[in-house]
């Protein structure tokens, strides 16, 4: 990965948002930055320098990362006199730069009081994270592998819900199956919802056993490296009833206008009508309870979102989900869900498991009646 020029890119950033320096304690942003992944980190960025402060248990570790990722940023081991060391690197500064939607009240008061008391605190917002939005070769590949895990795993899951297993039965075989895979752990919590519980769309396993019948909503992504993938596909146990099979075909065809839509300079919220058009047209405009899509990277949750409510513009190197659904109380829901790189002259699907949506029952062998 590119991680040896993020630096740079930040420092344009951060004096373009009038400050001096950023102090980074967000440890998703210190590993984009630096490559560190341990969990005590604060890294402090000034235009002639950068400075690691972590702790006794990751000292060796940082420098190792920081060394393999290319990354000129000093490495300094300390424990309660972290303050000091943050106010003797600050020394100069007038205005330094915090990540607001990391820092707490209490802790930006300490910052103020303690650690920076002659530089002016500055809220800033996304200096990092909109870095982050653009993936690059190394990152792509990650997250390629990742979904290209998560894929594999379904496909050999997928025979066993004719079995009738408990929801939580799934979503642990479906998570052992990509560790099996080469997976470092799952991207989130599996879900698995059947029947009723489909309805709901973040609806968490449980002991109910999958029926004949039922819709089956499966949401999963690998994690690989620190980055995620993210796929959902719905399921019928048997024969549709003719509602079903409606709501089947209308969150498909929703799902397929919405990746139609997605290229570079196409505002966010213009691939979330894409989706959401088709399902009013159904009538189910109520039953679409959540925004299109999110970026999708080291979080599986991040910039840009995909929602009505967003003000993105997608760009070449995003990768994105397109995860239109309908839910209906009674009947159960349907979501499925793509993780999309957006290019200059529409987008590439990098989920690939596919989205045929009957599971028959196995066959019974007469010899055994």
């Amino acid at each position: 990965m590119e991680v040896a020029s993020r630096l740079a890119r930040l420092r344009t950033v951060v004096d373009e948002a009038g400050c001096d320096g950023l102090v980074v304690g967000h440890l998703t942003n210190v590993r984009y930055l630096t490559g560190f992944t341990g969990s005590a980190g604060l890294l402090l960025v000034r235009a002639e320098h950068a400075v690691l402060v972590t702790d006794g248990r990751y000292g060796e570790q940082a420098r190792e990362q920081i060394g393999d990722a290319g990354v000129e940023v000093d490495v300094v081991v300390a424990g309660a006199e972290r303050h000091e060391i943050a106010a003797a690197w600050a020394v100069g500064l007038r205005r330094l730069g915090l990540e607001a939607e990391h820092v707490s009240w209490a802790e930006q008061r300490r910052l103020a009081t303690d650690w920076f008391p002659d530089a002016e605190l500055v809220p800033t917002e996304g200096l990092v994270e909109r870095l982050r939005e653009h993936k690059d070769a190394g990152e792509l590949a990650r997250i390629e592998a990742a979904a290209a895990i998560a894929d594999e795993a379904l496909a050999r899951l997928r025979p066993r819900l004719a079995e009738r297993p408990t929801e939580r039965e799934v979503a642990a075989e479906l998570e052992a199956e990509m560790r099996r895979l080469g997976a470092d752990g799952p991207s989130f919590d599996t879900i698995v919802a059947s029947g009723p519980n489909a309805a709901r769309p973040h609806a968490r396993p449980t002991d109910r056993r999958l029926g004949e019948g039922d819709l089956v909503v499966i949401d999963a992504g690998a994690l690989v490296d620190g980055y995620h993938s993210d796929m959902t596909r719905s399921y019928v146990l048997g024969d549709p009833t003719p509602i079903q099979q409606r709501m089947l075909s209308v969150v498909t065809e929703a799902q397929a206008a919405g990746v139609a839509a997605v290229r570079a300079g196409v505002a966010a919220r213009d691939v979330d009508e894409a989706c959401r058009s088709v399902i009013a047209a159904a009538g189910w405009a109520d039953a679409f309870v959540h925004g299109t899509g999110h970026g999708v990277g080291l979080d599986i949750h991040e910039a840009p979102r995909v929602a009505a409510t967003s003000d993105a513009t997608l760009a070449a190197g995003h990768v994105v989900t397109v995860e239109p659904g309908v839910y209906l109380p009674g009947h159960g829901g349907v979501r499925v869900e793509d993780s999309v790189l957006v290019t200059t002259d529409g987008c590439r699907v990098l989920t690939h498991a596919p989205k045929s949506t009957t599971i028959r029952p196995p066959a019974t062998d007469p010899g055994t009646r």
